[in-house]
């Protein structure tokens, strides 16, 4: 707890450092790969991460967040939790391994048998990992982190495109999705240099089981009611059309989940230091929250205004039909970013119970919507999620919220700023698009989008946050930390 408030913040610059770098380089490795695999390629490997996905749900069955929440955790507690990850990690790689002809029976796709065979092994090469996670979250140890995800990155990044370049097809993605975890597992052992004892139990360890239950169930009911499109999908309009339809949703995806993580990762450490001080931890959880919608309103909007460009600059001109559902997309961003804190103010509070209640009583109406919607294609499916996500944001942010000591009128308040700032800019940025649009390519077009849009949302938000903006007091925290 010793000088907390400096430690998050500078927690705080060296994720958004490395995420800020990730995020690049994941973005070169879309550009590149988009240039040289088909959408089928694609919708293969999204078909089966859809079914591996409901099992990653199980994965470390919530223990990674229950060991993170602890205010003490002692080294048999660390042991027995390392055996119990990889024990559910071993028989989640069994259940893909033994489920991948039934993924490819429902597909009506032996091709999907292979991939996930392969795929089903990162189950137990990310439980391996997991407990030496939690340690360096615990120490705060961001900086080591940072430099574990982005080495790993970098491996999976270029071994992937190179197997691209080579004529692997769809095997350079699978590559992917093996090559990232056990890279991450190893640098984990590396950077900890933490060796768990022979299994054991320890005490408290089932209190952090029924922990792990709550939040395991809940992120399993979101996951179905936020992934069941790209289920129906392959199933009803096939490889192409899945494939399409997942590229437009991981581009529209990552950038706010990347946000998201970048803040959540600091912000769950931090609150789970501060739990037994509502005031303080109340403080804690709205700079967070303004820090990650003051950074996805934004985005949200530049998505939504610029998809065509974005599309093509990002994928190539094959994938110009995802622009229309990358576009129909673009609300979940900033809906992602509404609702995702409040999942870790619920965790750091205790409150499982409910944060199950909100999945099961939300997930049957998001499901619904994408049931009716599937005949009108991928397009029709993203308009129905996207207007389903915004209908139930709000019942599920008073429900959240209530008795936590966080009142709505602090969301709003947190979201008026950025909100007013980002009308500003789009109106400024379209405005100046529709002058240069038809002289420029879809790149400079873009660029200029960008730096137009950005320089009058920065420089709107500062006139009306004045002297109290959120980012001014973070970099006056950080530069005030000592060095070393």
């Amino acid at each position: 707890m010793h000088d907390l408030r400096t430690k998050t913040a500078r927690a705080g610059f060296i994720n958004v450092g490395s995420r800020g770098l990730g995020f690049a380089i994941r973005i070169a490795s879309l550009m590149i790969l988009g240039r040289l695999l088909d959408p089928t390629d694609y919708g293969l490997v999204t078909m089966v991460t859809a079914f591996t996905g409901i099992l990653n749900m199980f994965g470390g069955f919530g223990l990674f967040q229950a060991a993170i929440q602890r205010d003490v955790l002692s080294e048999e507690q660390s042991t027995a939790l390392f055996w119990l990850n990889l024990a559910f990690g071993g028989l989640l790689t069994l259940a893909a391994f033994v489920g991948a002809p039934f993924v490819g029976a429902f597909y009506s796709e032996p091709r999907l048998i292979p991939v996930m065979e392969v795929i089903s092994l990162t189950f137990v090469m990310t439980a391996a990992g997991v407990q030496h996670g939690v340690l360096l979250q615990r120490r705060m140890a961001f900086g080591v982190s940072a430099i574990i995800d982005i080495s790993a990155l970098l491996v999976a990044t270029v071994v992937s495109v190179g197997m691209a370049f080579l004529g692997y097809e769809y095997w350079a993605l699978v590559s992917m999705t093996i090559t990232l975890p056990l890279a991450t597992t190893v640098g984990l052992w590396l950077s900890t240099r933490w060796i768990p004892g022979l299994p054991r139990t320890a005490s408290g360890v089932r209190a952090m089981l029924g922990f792990g239950c709550g939040t395991t169930l809940t992120g399993f009911v979101s996951y179905l009611g936020n992934n069941t499109d790209k289920l129906l999908l392959g199933r009803v309009w096939g490889t192409e059309a899945i494939g399409i339809y997942g590229r437009a949703f991981h581009l529209i995806n990552f950038p706010g989940d990347n946000l998201n993580a970048t803040v959540g990762e600091v912000a769950f450490a931090a609150l789970s230091r501060t739990r037994s001080d509502p005031e303080r931890l109340r403080r804690y959880f709205l700079k967070g929250y303004s820090l990650v919608v003051t950074l996805t309103l934004p985005l949200t909007v530049v998505c939504a205004l610029f998809a065509d460009d974005i599309i093509a600059v990002m994928l190539g001109p094959k994938w110009a039909s995802a622009a229309e559902i990358f576009r129909a997309l673009a609300p979940t961003i900033l809906i992602f970013a509404i609702m995702n804190p409040l999942g870790w103010l619920l965790n750091v509070l205790g409150l499982i119970k409910r944060g199950v209640y909100i999945a099961l009583s939300t997930a049957p109406f998001t499901i619904a919507g994408i049931v009716i919607a599937l005949p009108y294609g991928p397009q029709g499916v993203a308009t129905a999620y996207s207007a389903v996500m915004v209908i139930k944001m709000i019942p599920v942010s008073f429900w959240a919220l209530h008795g936590t000591g966080i009142r709505v009128r602090d969301i709003i308040m947190a979201l008026a700023r950025p909100l007013a700032a980002s009308l500003t800019a789009a109106a400024s940025g379209y405005a100046a698009h529709a002058l240069y649009a038809p002289m420029l390519s879809s790149l400079l077009r873009l660029a200029c989008d960008v730096i137009i849009f950005g320089t009058v949302y920065v420089t709107a938000l500062i006139l009306i946050a004045g002297k109290n903006a959120l980012h001014l007091d973070v970099v006056r925290v950080a530069r005030a930390a000592p060095t070393g």
